[in-house]
């Protein structure tokens, strides 16, 4: 109810409470106002004057706040709305600032004041709005009594904050508010930081009219005033929301390809971005930070990191690496914007001038067109070289080079901020989602590519494990006096390990042939094609294991890091066995491991030492080749399957298909061959 009549009240007050017109000596004519449950604008006539008050030595309290205080000799000034809109905070009630008053580039303290005759409800509690839009911070007096301030005026200069609503409790007034009452006296205090000067058009003071009430109304309007600003900065709180989740998917992505670096500039560049929105969302709505120090994070900061991470996000994206030196000059340059920004804006006043601040202003300029050159020369390479892609960056390009220079803009008048709807965006914001766009174009053009490269590439795989399936033995070729078992079991689609089993019918001798390619996937599988070719080429000349492994080894020479470990075992018909080892595991004689010496692997060198061992396989003799891959499998807790399992096994007489099952179980991490062969009765007549 008390909410309603406020608000009535407000509405009547803005149409129906008059402001008398100023007379010339504000001494002799107060302005008069009057007031029931309602607020006026004190519109004017202010007077005015740069500078700042001497201290009454007996008040201990600035002179130039005293009710009896003459000045009649301050300039007049009206703040009655001239049809401009606010170019930075959207407000319709805004007045320019002294600057534009025939004082311009002045920094530093000015006061306004003004006697209002006030006629109100006996007893009625006063208050008075803060103007919503001023130039930095301010001290407000009534009748010479300090009532309350917005910024912190301690220290060699005040502390200041981006323009927020401010309410205040005027002092308790007499009884009979009417015309014989003496005049309220209100004075404003203000100080400008030399910053503002820089970075904005038209500053100074007040730009919009403070609002003196009741104080119930001017509580309303308060509050009106805060719901308004938020209003005009939730769309730099969800940018910053926005790009927040940009930057997770952005960095998430570098875990699917940890080659390309792109992923990790994109999502530092959106980190930074997200940590400056929500920095001005903050700082624009609460007084935890202020001014000058947002200032630094975000000009001398974020802004040129941003600014420079752009540069290296399409370096990177389009796979430029010439010329070399461009990564240093962005970087180079990147510390220059920042130290020029930081001097430039005069955000160290009052420890270098504003007049040495001007100079590395130009600098900051200087050093912005030689950043914007160096993103220029990546776009152009970029369309040479990808065409579309680099096209489709042009346009978000130049917005965002533009909104480098909104500083530069909004001092020249350019339109830079626009208020639909209540919320403010600016040209930054813009360029900012327009890049957005752009890369999620780009990214979803490359997942595309990335989907058709990826079907090829199973296709490729595909292929490789039909051509291996063809040149590994499936059948079990028939050997009289011999049982012969094999198991295969990949630990991808296209594996690493390798053998042949290849009887020789003119005198029934039989070779075996096994392997490891090092590697796995489709490069350990070409091999593995490579390599069986070879075997099988060489063996119609030679089938003595000691020369096949030299063949083999010559083929893997100069191949790169191409290397295999090999074992080559030839069993005559009179059961004698000639094994020639290149780096394989020893195979296991009736459960027992069998003594090899060690040799290099196939492709290190050119002429390798393999190991040549000669034994007898007796009746009943069973001879096991097994590869690395049995016992290298690993449980869940990181233990290994290990030799002494497999010699358990292989004692216990388990089939080739049951040890690789086995150890399958226990935990596959690499590809698993088995070959058993088992001497049954005598190979040649008695």
């Amino acid at each position: 109810m008390n909410r309603s009549r406020c608000l009535l009240a407000l509405l009547a007050c803005l149409v129906f409470s008059p402001i008398a017109s100023a007379q010339t000596d504000p001494l002799q004519t107060p302005t008069h106002v009057t007031l029931g449950r309602s607020a006026v604008r004190l519109y004017g006539p202010w007077k005015f004057t740069l500078g700042d008050s001497p201290v009454d030595p007996s008040a201990h309290a600035p002179l130039w706040a005293a009710p009896g205080f003459d000045d009649s000799q301050w300039e007049t000034v009206d703040l009655t709305p001239q049809g401009v809109k606010d170019p930075l905070g959207g407000f319709a009630n805004y007045v320019k600032g002294w600057t534009a008053r025939g004082h311009a580039g002045y920094s530093g303290y000015a006061w306004y004041r003004i006697r209002v005759q006030v006629s109100a409800v006996p007893g009625e509690a006063l208050a008075l709005a803060g103007p919503e839009d001023v130039d930095d911070a301010y001290q407000l007096f009534g009748d010479g009594k300090l009532v309350g301030s917005f910024g912190k005026f301690a220290g060699r200069q005040p502390s200041f904050y981006y323009t927020q609503p401010m309410m205040f409790s005027l002092p308790q007034q007499p009884a009979n508010l009417g015309p014989d009452a003496p005049p309220l006296v209100i004075a404003f205090r203000f100080w400008m930081s030399p910053t503002t000067v820089v970075i904005q058009p038209d500053v100074g003071g007040i730009h919009t009219a403070p609002l003196l009430g009741n104080a119930e109304t001017v509580s309303v309007r308060y509050q009106l005033n805060w719901l308004e600003l938020l209003r005009a900065q939730v769309f730099a709180g969800l940018l910053g929301l926005l790009f927040l989740l940009v930057a997770i998917v952005a960095f998430s992505l570098t875990r699917l390809d940890r080659s390309d670096p792109v992923y990790t500039w994109m999502g530092g560049v959106f980190l930074m971005l997200s940590v400056g929105r929500i920095l001005s969302f903050i700082t624009t709505c609460s007084q935890s930070i202020d001014a000058i120090v947002s200032n630094v994070l975000t000009d001398a900061i974020l802004w040129p990191l941003v600014f420079g991470g752009w540069v290296m996000v399409w370096w990177v994206w389009f796979r430029l690496q010439r010329p070399t030196w461009i990564p240093k000059a962005v970087g180079l340059l990147t510390l220059g914007f920042m130290f020029t920004t930081v001097i430039g804006e005069n955000l160290l006043y009052p420890m270098i001038s504003p007049e040495i601040a001007g100079f590395f202003h130009i600098a900051s300029i200087a050093v912005r067109l030689a950043l914007l050159a160096l993103l220029v020369l990546v776009i152009f390479w970029a369309i040479r070289r990808q065409g579309v892609e680099g096209w489709l960056v042009l346009p978000a390009m130049v917005l965002f080079v533009l909104a480098q220079f909104t500083t530069e803009l909004s001092v020249l008048h350019f339109t830079i901020n626009w208020f639909p709807f209540g919320m403010r965006i600016s040209m930054s914001q813009m360029a900012d989602l327009l890049l957005t766009a752009v890369l999620f174009v780009l990214l979803l053009r490359r997942m595309l590519f990335s989907v058709k490269q990826q079907r090829l590439l199973a296709l490729d795989v595909k292929q490789a494990q039909e051509v291996q399936r063809v040149i590994l033995p499936e059948a079990i070729p028939s050997v009289p006096g011999l049982t012969i078992e094999n198991e295969y079991r990949p630990a991808r689609e296209v594996g690493g390990d390798f053998f042949q089993i290849l009887p020789n019918a003119a005198d029934g001798s039989l070779l075996i042939v096994a392997g490891d390619v090092a590697g796995k996937g489709l490069q350990a599988g070409m091999l593995v094609a490579l390599l069986v070719g070879a075997i099988r080429s060489t063996c119609e000349m030679n089938a003595d294991p000691l020369f096949v492994l030299r063949a083999l080894n010559r083929r893997l020479l100069g191949r790169g890091e191409a290397q295999a470990t090999c074992l080559a075992m030839r069993i005559t018909a009179d059961g004698a066995v000639t094994l020639a080892n290149a780096g394989h595991l020893p195979p296991y004689l009736n459960g027992q491991p069998l003594e090899v010496e060690g040799a290099l692997p196939l492709g290190v060198i050119e002429d390798a030492g393999f190991t040549v061992t000669h034994f007898q396989l007796q009746e009943n003799d069973r001879l096991v080749l097994a590869s690395d891959g049995i016992v290298e499998a690993m449980d869940e807790q990181g233990q290994l399957f290990g030799f002494t399992r497999v010699q358990e096994l292989l004692q216990a007489r388990l089939s080739a298909s049951e040890l690789a099952a086995t150890a399958q179980s226990f935990g596959q991490q690499d590809d698993i061959s088995v070959i058993a062969v088992t001497r049954t009765a005598s190979l040649v007549p008695a």
